[in-house]
């Protein structure tokens, strides 16, 4: 086993279609796992870490409503095959409407998960009032490759 470099992390978590499993904290206090399609975006350089992670969500939903009412989270992103990697991501949410921000995003979010030729529809589905422009700026980073190795 070794720790990732921010280098590593970022790119692991940025390997084809991996998705990140979110946990956000219920009214109630119980925790909530689902998980979500999200890009990292380095455009930022006053960032910690360099980059923040990216995703959209319903703002009636369980995490749209979580997230407006505590806006910490955590995201886990796996490889489930050996010698088995992850990334876990501490993070406090930014939270916006602002429908060209989301369709931009949207659209980056479709383009990575569904393909270039289908990222444009997505993001147009995506970009509308209810939606959610999730960006978490990271405060921590666990990052450990090949855990069975």
């Amino acid at each position: 086993m070794h720790q990732m470099t921010d280098a590593e992390w970022r790119s692991f978590a940025m390997t084809g279609t991996r998705t990140g499993k979110l946990a956000v904290r219920r009214k109630d206090g119980r925790p909530h796992v689902t998980p979500v399609w999200f890009v990292l975006d380095g455009t930022d350089p006053d960032a910690p870490h360099g980059v923040a992670v990216v995703f959209t969500t319903g703002a009636e939903g369980v995490k749209g409503r979580a997230l407006r009412r505590d806006p910490h989270f955590a995201l886990c992103v796996d490889d489930q095959e050996p010698p088995y990697s992850f990334v876990l991501l501490e993070c406090t949410a930014e939270i916006s409407e602002d429908l060209g921000e989301l369709l931009t995003w949207a659209t980056e979010l479709g383009g990575r998960y569904m393909g270039a030729e289908q990222a444009r529809q997505f993001g147009e589905r995506n970009a509308v009032p209810g939606e959610l422009l999730v960006r978490g700026r990271i405060d921590k980073v666990t990052a450990a490759a090949a855990l069975a190795a």
